[in-house]
């Protein structure tokens, strides 16, 4: 709660806490327009592949072009903004405090962690897609650096860490935590070329307004949720179930009912699972009072005299009155990302941090593959992916979702079929793929085992 405060007293010792942004596209945007009117945050530098393209969301975003460095020297001399189109340099720059990753690319992300780590520069991974394809070994890299590495506040999954830690702080047992999303079951097989239906705009519609086609269908088929609750997993030691999400229909009102284990009436497979909520029915209904933007946390009453509680101050809960929920119904994206910053450079504190590896998100076929084929990866037209415990996935030799670009088939992969590291050809050498194993070989001995099914 004094967050604000602290940053208050960063600009009133002319002292602001000096931020990198790598990439410019929606999610860095919108931190950009909140940089601009937050004191004691210093837009140091703004890195992109493109140059013009970070020019254009700072206008978008207001920053008025005096506001503009032409090097980095003049950026820390004058509290200006340097635009570079060389990531590596960002980091490196004299005075750079945050490095904020807003790529998207998992070997990207990787790269820039250990950049950060050489430099030490504290790290926000907006950047889900490395967090989850190496992202215990990131933060244990960052600790050893002496630096803080974060999942990014205002992305769900920084979000649930927020509630579920609230939730064990004052002594519930967390039941299940997790997300909303729109989903029905043939979003699985959606590629670039049909998702734009799918959200009622034309693809005409969708390139005036600067859609990214693979990015929206990353979040229509089902990947999103399964790399986001891979993220939460591994931060908190909640674990998937083992055939994965289920993404049952569910209002918000009725998360306490439902969002419990089977043998207590709700749906889930075990205690202390992550589960991501439909907004609308395997009909095709949508459903009033949704969560599709929100948050969600359930949690037990230990006692009667908890559950007593609970009916006084007027909770929605089961119907045995054991069950609560609470539940947030939107989130900020970007435009909540400050919090982030705040909280590494001011408290050094992480707002969500993989602390294991509980679960993993498969690489899955959309459709009948062929050997030869080569995979587009997250939001293409070839695989999506899927959430499952990490132990199953060592044991399975599962290609994770992060490493299934550019990929070459060695065999034929049947529709709804997982693919497997001896299913493709794969350069051993690219430094993502060692960094995956190295992580993998440090923490497969605290891999999740199945939990016993409770109903």
């Amino acid at each position: 709660m004094n967050l604000h405060r602290l940053l208050r007293e960063r600009a009133e010792a002319n002292n602001p806490i000096r931020v990198g942004l790598i990439g410019a596209g929606k999610f860095g945007a919108m931190f950009l327009s909140q940089a601009l009117r937050t004191p004691g945050i210093h837009l140091f530098g703004v890195a992109d592949l493109s140059a013009a393209r970070a020019k254009a969301a700072l206008a978008t975003t207001g920053w008025p072009p005096e506001r503009l460095a032409t090097n980095p020297a003049e950026a820390r001399k004058r509290g200006t903004t340097w635009l570079t189109e060389d990531s590596g340099a960002l980091i490196a720059a004299d005075g750079v405090e945050v490095v904020i990753d807003a790529t998207g690319d998992p070997a990207a992300g990787i790269r820039h962690v250990l950049l950060c780590c050489e430099h030490r520069r504290h790290v926000v991974m907006v950047n889900v897609e490395a967090d989850v394809l190496a992202g215990p070994l990131l933060a244990r890299k960052a600790r050893e650096a002496g630096i803080i590495y974060s999942l990014a506040y205002g992305d769900q999954p920084s979000l649930i860490c927020e509630q579920v830690d609230w939730a064990r702080t004052i002594g519930f047992e967390v039941v299940a935590a997790g997300k909303g999303t729109l989903y029905m079951p043939e979003f699985h097989a959606s590629t670039p070329e049909t998702v734009w239906g799918h959200y009622g705009l034309t693809p005409e519609r969708a390139k005036e307004s600067g859609l990214n086609a693979k990015m929206f269908n990353s979040f229509l088929d089902g990947t999103k949720s399964g790399i986001e609750m891979a993220a939460v997993a591994n931060a908190t030691g909640l674990t998937p179930a083992p055939d994965g999400l289920t993404f049952p229909p569910c209002a918000a009102k009725d998360l306490a009912k439902t969002l419990i284990p089977g043998d207590a009436g709700g749906c889930l497979h075990h205690k202390g699972q992550v589960e991501v909520i439909s907004s609308r029915t395997r009909e095709g209904a949508d459903i009033d009072d949704h969560l599709r933007w929100g948050v969600y946390v359930t949690f037990e009453a230990p006692t009667d005299y908890v559950k007593r509680c609970f009916s006084d101050y007027g909770l929605v809960t089961d119907a045995t009155g054991r069950y609560s929920a609470l539940w947030r119904p939107y989130h900020l994206i970007g435009l909540e990302l400050g919090v982030s910053v705040a909280s590494v450079a001011l408290r050094g504190e992480a707002t969500g941090a993989a602390q294991g590896f509980v679960a993993d998100v498969a690489a899955c076929a959309k459709r009948d593959l062929a050997a030869g084929e080569a995979l587009d990866g997250e939001g293409g037209a070839t695989v999506w992916g899927r959430l499952m415990p990490a132990a199953d996935s060592l044991a399975q030799g599962v290609l994770p979702i992060g490493l299934a670009h550019g990929v070459k088939l060695k065999n034929a992969i049947r529709a709804g079929a997982i693919v497997r590291w001896a299913d493709v050809e794969i350069k051993e050498t690219s430094d993502a793929l060692l960094v995956r194993r190295e992580m993998e070989a440090a923490f497969a001995p605290a891999a999740t085992v199945r939990p016993a099914m409770t109903g």
